[in-house]
């Protein structure tokens, strides 16, 4: 009796244990679902343009502002007036403002003749100074279709004077097919490159 006892409780161990292996392998793969990666996308900076104008000045590209919801990686989409969500499937490389005032750099040095531009935190004491705003950077579902949206507002400062030169705002719209992580990044990559070069362009024109 005794060692049928044993037997049946070795049994029952036997089973308890290997529903415990089960339950775990099924808790690793779940984990492992849920820390999978989100693909990651980045800007660039346009090329193969020119941008006339300017003086022998120095330009200070600042950090955009931008509302908390548009600054971060997450890939913002509007699918009605006042709703905001975010791409499930795809993130941007940085923060939107980090992102936009390395790009904005590069487009400078891509495109205007004077290469004399920098960041605050690069030791220049710079002539001029560009502000950004950050007004929309996402997927936007309007009723006449859907479009990635990159609208900016610019200024323009005088660093001796601390006056507004100039300022203007930059909008480019890109048709979307359908909102997908590929379609959405490469359609505000090319709304972003629109923007930078007309502002490269404006920034270069009104520095003289």
């Amino acid at each position: 009796m005794m060692r049928n006892a044993e037997a049946g409780m070795a049994r029952r161990t036997g089973m308890g244990h290997g529903r415990m292996v089960v339950a775990a392998m099924i808790a690793l793969t779940l984990a492992g679902c849920a820390s999978a990666p989100v693909p990651t996308f980045d800007l660039s900076a346009p090329t193969g343009f020119t941008a006339r104008g300017g003086s022998n000045g120095q330009l200070v590209v600042v950090s955009p502002t931008a509302l908390a919801v548009l600054d971060s990686e997450k890939i913002v989409v509007e699918p009605a007036p006042g709703q905001i969500t975010y791409l499930p499937d795809a993130q941007w490389s940085d923060k939107l403002s980090s992102l936009l005032q390395a790009r904005t750099v590069q487009a400078f040095e891509n495109g205007s003749k004077l290469r004399r531009v920098a960041r605050p935190g690069d030791g220049v004491a710079g002539d001029y100074q560009l502000n950004m705003d950050i007004r929309s950077f996402g997927v936007k579902v309007l009723p006449e279709g859907t479009f990635a949206v990159v609208e900016i507002s610019a200024k323009l400062i005088g660093s001796a004077s601390g006056k507004i030169l100039a300022a203007r705002i930059f909008s480019a719209r890109v048709p979307l097919a359908s909102v997908s992580s590929t379609s959405a990044t490469s359609a505000l990559d090319q709304a972003s490159n629109q923007v930078l070069i007309e502002l490269v362009r404006w920034a270069s024109a009104a520095q003289g």
